[in-house]
């Protein structure tokens, strides 16, 4: 292990060739954590297409493992999502014995804070109607309650040009619509919404999953470091 990763090393296999979330993750860890990205080329952002990505997830896998990392993370929620709870639990389960270290899927680290914050019934906003009912099928599996989920629609290549802002109004009006919501999940990692989560906590109450501050929280939690960040909701604030 180097010097620069004494804290430990995550391994993170990321579905497209989009700059943001990684920079914006690297820039919320705590020093002394390394990152080894390794990047997938998914484009269309289609059903077939995230099932093939599949195969190149485990690959990959297989290449961080022999790299020495600590911990990988899959990210991209629908390849994993279309295959259910139990058959992603078992593949990850599969796959951290074949790499020798934990493996663990964006959908699980998304659970794990929504269980964490104690939160049942959510409320969400994606920006695609294929991820977005994936994600009400994932979550309903899971045990909670989706009151609704919203999507954005907007072409694949285009989720990170998404303004916070129309985020935020849709928010809004998906949580008006619901007030028993416990917690509001911003699902994907295409759009850069972190300059929004404190406000929507602030304006409606409850915990906002962010899904770069959901990574970095588990990351931390996994790694047992405990370092608080403001300005990035509760879940990094209070680090649960």
């Amino acid at each position: 292990m180097a010097f620069s990763t004494w804290r430990g090393t995550v391994g993170l296999v990321k579905p497209t060739m989009r700059p943001g979330s990684t920079e914006e993750l690297i820039r919320l860890l705590p020093e002394g954590v390394g990152v080894i990205p390794i990047v997938q080329n998914v484009r269309r952002g289609t059903a077939d297409e995230f099932e093939e990505a599949l195969e190149g997830y485990h690959r990959n896998a297989l290449k961080l493992g022999e790299a020495g990392v600590d911990l990988i993370h899959h990210s991209g929620t629908p390849p994993f999502m279309m295959i259910g709870v139990k058959r992603e639990a078992a593949l990850m389960k599969k796959w951290e014995r074949e790499t020798g270290v934990p493996n663990f899927t964006a959908n699980q680290n998304v659970a794990n804070a929504l269980r964490t914050l104690g939160a049942k019934k959510i409320i969400g906003v994606s920006y695609s109607s294929l991820q977005n009912q994936l994600t009400v099928d994932y979550l309903t599996q899971a045990g909670f309650d989706v009151l609704a989920m919203e999507p954005l629609e907007v072409p694949f290549e285009k989720a990170g040009e998404i303004s916070p802002h129309a985020v935020y109004a849709l928010v809004r009006k998906t949580w008006l619509a619901n007030p028993g919501a416990e917690a509001i999940y911003l699902q994907g990692n295409a759009w850069r919404l972190l300059s929004i989560v404190e406000m929507m906590e602030r304006d409606f109450g409850i915990p906002v999953i962010e899904t770069g501050c959901a990574l970095c929280w588990e990351i931390q939690k996994r790694f047992v470091i405990r370092e608080p960040r403001e300005g990035c909701g509760e879940l990094m604030r209070e680090l649960p």
